[in-house]
């Protein structure tokens, strides 16, 4: 089993910054990607942005120039550093990790229980 806890949302302003962190623990052998998605009132979940284990990554078309994700995978962890943050930006931030429990290499999905981040003058 393997647990991933978020943490770092809150309330800010608009041009604000946050930074998300996403740690994982449990039965970890490989973690190939790393990712965070969010989920606003009455839409569906979005991937905003993923880091694999080697570090390229990938972003949302709406975050490009604004977030940036980074992961350290001594410690498990990923994060998000989001900047210029606009009230569209609002929603409920979820990390994902694609887990190897074992060398068999079989990845499995995990979700962490999600952190509000509200964008409000």
């Amino acid at each position: 089993q393997v647990h991933l806890v978020e943490s770092g949302g809150g309330l800010v302003q608009p041009g604000g910054s946050l930074r998300l962190s996403c740690v994982a623990s449990g039965s970890i052998f490989s973690i190939y990607v790393m990712g965070w998605y969010r989920q606003a009132p009455g839409k569906q979940r979005e991937l905003v942005a993923a880091i694999v284990s080697g570090g390229s990554t990938s972003y949302a078309d709406s975050v490009k120039g604004r977030f940036a994700i980074s992961r350290d995978n001594a410690k498990n962890s990923a994060y998000l550093q989001m900047n210029n943050l606009k009230p569209e930006d609002t929603a409920v931030y979820y990390c994902h990790a694609a887990v190897a429990p074992s060398a068999l290499g079989i990845g499995y999905d995990y979700w962490g229980q999600g952190t509000q981040v509200t964008v409000s003058s």
